[in-house]
Parts: structure tokens; C-alpha cells; sequence
């Protein structure tokens, strides 16, 4: 198969998106097996160049057309201009939320078009973008369902040993319990499915977290597991899924690093990302479900506490980097 052309949004750029992209791309072993460029500012990643003492090769080119496919060198695409003078690393501005989101719409227009295979993101600061003007995009996955037009999509994390896909996360725990419904499951259960499938699972076997603790006790401490969690499943199960549970979030994601499951449903925010990080934070990388493209992205935040002081870990890029490679090529199993 041909190496895909993927695009590398640098995020915003008052954080530590352009290190992580100065760091990752030291290691010329990803132009092995993609084609990737940076959607970004030159400027920002020539700091990024001093502050962290390496030296790469910038080439500013004005369309993916001018791409140069056999190129080691690290090619960026300014689809915005980003005046350096005028930001401080580390502080949000709308200046640079502005410039975060239109980094990223450009990579999306690209991906919507055919004319890349798919893109990894560096991060954003939603109070950045918030400032902006961007009041509903609270982050990458509502910019992608606005522009898609996507009516599903859900956020799947992942690291070594661990997946783990989410019936919701940018809602308030109070809404996240609303959202817990016999129809909303089977449809992310659905999707999970079938996106697994599409990446290489021949029969991936996804089990259900509960919501009430130790799984609500037979309706003792809560009935979401008797009239939502457990019809969903059986649900699931009649229409060919491999599905399981609700089992105990208190015991779900260690038998799923033993091994059990291939990947785990949870129902909110902080029950599937506490778990992800706590077991592999570095290498751990967000998937986006149900847009017509591959879109991966770093695990981490802008962390303005450490932009500019060149402490940056960019594992967690290289590891996007390569699980777009293998989502394209259906063997991320």
C-alpha cells in the first residue's frame, strides 16, 4: 500500500504543539511508513528548533500540491499567517485560539476533499478558542461533527494494553448520568464495533463499564445497570455484536490489561480517561469515531506550565502518528 498523507495540525501555538512536532520529527523513521506534513507556523517551529537545540530542515510550501513526497525535510503548510511578536508561550489568547481551530479546519477541508488520508492533532485550549469566538466547539470533536456533519461520533483512548471507547465526554457528570440510555449505548456500542472491525479486529470483543458502584448492587445503589446497561447489551448481542457486561468499574479495565477484552465502553469522562492514564499516560493517543476519515491526536493537553522550557515528552505524538498509520492499513490489532 501506498504511505498515506497525513496531516499534523501544530495546535495552539502558545503551547508545547510545536516541540512535541521538533522532537517526534527528529526521529526520521516516520517517513517510512507515511507521508506526513505539518499545518502550522514556520516561525513557532523555529523557536521550538532553539529552545529545544535541534536542528531540522523547514520547508514552507503554499499547497499540498507542492508536497515532496520523498523528502525527509519537515514541510509546513501556513494556511493562516500567526504573528510570533505578538503571543507569549504559555498564555491564552484568542490570537492563538483562532489560530489553533483554523490550523486544524484546513486539515479537515484537505481530509474532506480526498486530498490527504487523515490527520493527527497536536492540542488546543478550549479557553483559547473560547476567546476566539468559537463558543460551540468546545474541542477537536465538535469542530469534526460540525464540519462532517457526523450525527455520531465518540472518543476512543488508547494505550499499551488498553482501549478504551466513551458514551460521552465533554459533558458535566450530571449530564454524562442523563446520557446513560438504552439507545445511546447500542449506538455506540455500534460504532465501536464497527470502527474496530474497520481497523483489524476480526470480532472485537468491547465490555460494557457500569455506572453505580459495584455495579449498582441489584438496584441498591442505583437502576441504571437493571433498565438501561444490561437491555443495551442484550441488545447488542442479538444483532451480532461481541459485547459483555456491565461489570464493575472498579475491576473493568484491570481484567481488560490482563487481556479479557479488546476494549472497554465507559460511560463518562473521567471513568475512562483516569483509567487509560493511570495505566500508560505517555503513550496514550485519542481516536475520533464516526467521521469519514482517520484522525488521531495526543493524549495530553497545551500544558502552558511547561511550553517553551523544553520538557515536552513526544511520545505520545509519534505513537498518533503511528496509530493512524496502522487504522489506514486495517491492522492496529
Amino acid at each position: 500500500m501506498a504511505k498515506p498523507l497525513l496531516a499534523v495540525t501544530m495546535g495552539d501555538p502558545a503551547g508545547i504543539g510545536a516541540e512535541v512536532i521538533i522532537k517526534a520529527f527528529s526521529n526520521t523513521d516516520l517517513y517510512k511508513r507515511a507521508r506526513p506534513f505539518i499545518i502550522g507556523s514556520v516561525d513557532c517551529l523555529r523557536i521550538a528548533m532553539k529552545q529545544t537545540g535541534k536542528k531540522l530542515k523547514l520547508v514552507l510550501i503554499q499547497s499540498i500540491d507542492d508536497l515532496d513526497e520523498s523528502s525527509e525535510c519537515l514541510q509546513v503548510l501556513e494556511p493562516v499567517s500567526f504573528d510570533v511578536g505578538h503571543f507569549v508561550q504559555g498564555e491564552v489568547s484568542a490570537e492563538c485560539g483562532r489560530a489553533a481551530v483554523q490550523y486544524f479546519e484546513a486539515a479537515v477541508n484537505y481530509c474532506l476533499t480526498g486530498s490527504i488520508q487523515g490527520v493527527v492533532t497536536c492540542p488546543i485550549n478550549k479557553e483559547a478558542v473560547h476567546a476566539a469566538g468559537y463558543v460551540g466547539d468546545i474541542g477537536h470533536q465538535e469542530i469534526l461533527a460540525r464540519m462532517t456533519g457526523s450525527l455520531l461520533t465518540a472518543t476512543m483512548l488508547m494505550t499499551t494494553g488498553l482501549k478504551v471507547a466513551h458514551l460521552s465526554t465533554h459533558k458535566s457528570l450530571s449530564e454524562a448520568v442523563k446520557y446513560v440510555t438504552r439507545e445511546v449505548l447500542l449506538e455506540k456500542l455500534t460504532l465501536t464495533h464497527n470502527c474496530m472491525k474497520r481497523w483489524g479486529f476480526k470480532n472485537p470483543l468491547i465490555a460494557v463499564a457500569a455506572l453505580n458502584p459495584h455495579g449498582g448492587e441489584g438496584g441498591m445503589l442505583g437502576r441504571e445497570e437493571i433498565e438501561e446497561i444490561l437491555p443495551a447489551v442484550q441488545e447488542a448481542r442479538l444483532q451480532g455484536l461481541n459485547v459483555v457486561g456491565p461489570y464493575p468499574a472498579d475491576s473493568i479495565f484491570y481484567r481488560a490489561i490482563a487481556g479479557e477484552f479488546d476494549a472497554v465502553l465507559a460511560l463518562f469522562h473521567d471513568q475512562g480517561h483516569i483509567a487509560i492514564k493511570v495505566h500508560n499516560f505517555e503513550d496514550s493517543i485519542t481516536a475520533t469515531m464516526g467521521i469519514p476519515f482517520v484522525r488521531t491526536s495526543v493524549d495530553h493537553g497545551t500544558a502552558f506550565d511547561i511550553a517553551g522550557k523544553n520538557k515536552a515528552n513526544a511520545n505520545g505524538l509519534s505513537k498518533a502518528l503511528d496509530a493512524a498509520i496502522d487504522m489506514l492499513n486495517g491492522s492496529l490489532v
